[in-house]
């Protein structure tokens, strides 16, 4: 039976693509990793890797032992976790999320996490896209709108307000909107958040509209959809959070403050539901208290 770490060496070679790049990880010789991984595969009988001079993928078989040894990986990692006096957690922790909620909520954020988990390596996969956690073995993902039906776990985490805004420029241009009905008259620009909306809902003082938005600029990257309208090229709809750099520079402005939109909510997803790892649930509890903090 081969020790522990053959095992952690082959899963990152599997996730990494590369020889290379797990060394490196483990502080270990190339040519170490790559004895230490072709002697499981003699012990196994079985080929698990595909090696290419461009790249190495894992096998159909050493997909399904990647499947399986992970969960056993993260157990034994979470069992020398739990009974660590120090609280310090180890390993490598992976977190799925859309790019702009990472560099404008997260990142900015997470040094206290580091600084209290040294040990603990953090690989942010950042996406605006939904992201398939179990085949790239995210541990959490964070997730904004409602989320699809899966298999895993969910945990409510915190709500973001949902906005419309324009730049000085824009408005200068065409006009400010009074009423939810006057967007229909203003070019709109349409980010990922309503990829799949057709209308913007609002509501005051009991009232609620529906009003049909047809975008004339559409991106799949929020980025992209906060620049358009910096750019002065529409009325965007996104989130309070991130837009609040350009609200403190006078970049963007809130149209209709006094209608309400409907919130977005925050969550935390668990692909493995039950069998999460330690590192990620401790990490949720962190973002959890930042984003309670700065609503």
């Amino acid at each position: 039976m081969k020790d522990i770490l053959t095992f952690r060496l082959y899963t990152r070679v599997a996730r990494l693509g590369s020889f290379s790049a797990a060394a490196r990880e483990s502080g270990l010789a190339q040519s170490q990793v790559s004895r230490m991984v072709a002697e499981l595969e003699a012990s196994l009988g079985v080929r698990l890797l595909s090696r290419t001079t461009r790249a190495v993928l894992p096998t159909e078989a050493g997909l399904e032992f990647l499947a399986r040894m992970e969960p056993i990986l993260a157990a034994i990692e979470d069992a020398e976790n739990s009974v660590r006096e120090t609280g310090e957690l180890r390993g490598v922790l992976r977190v799925g999320m859309p790019s702009t909620l990472a560099i404008r909520v997260v990142i900015p954020r997470l040094s206290t996490f580091t600084e209290r988990h040294p040990s603990l390596q953090v690989e942010l996969l950042l996406d605006d896209k939904r992201q398939d956690m179990v085949r790239e073995a995210v541990d959490v993902g964070i997730r904004v709108g409602p989320l699809p039906d899966s298999g895993g776990t969910a945990r409510l985490i915190g709500k973001m307000h949902r906005v419309i805004v324009a730049s000085p420029t824009y408005l200068a241009r065409c006009g400010t909107p009074q009423r939810p009905e006057d967007l229909v008259s203003h070019r709109i620009v349409r980010g990922p958040a309503g990829m799949a909306v057709t209308s913007w809902q609002f509501e005051r003082d009991g009232e609620s509209t529906s009003i049909d938005v047809q975008p004339n600029v559409s991106t799949n990257d929020t980025e992209g959809a906060l620049a358009a309208a910096v750019g002065g090229l529409g009325i965007t709809s996104t989130t309070s959070w991130a837009c609040r750099r350009e609200f403190d520079r006078g970049a963007l402005t809130q149209l209709l403050p006094e209608w309400k939109m409907a919130d977005l909510p925050v969550h935390a997803y668990f692909p493995l539901g039950r069998a999460t790892r330690m590192a990620a649930r401790t990490f949720v509890d962190f973002i959890a208290a930042e984003l309670d903090a700065g609503a």
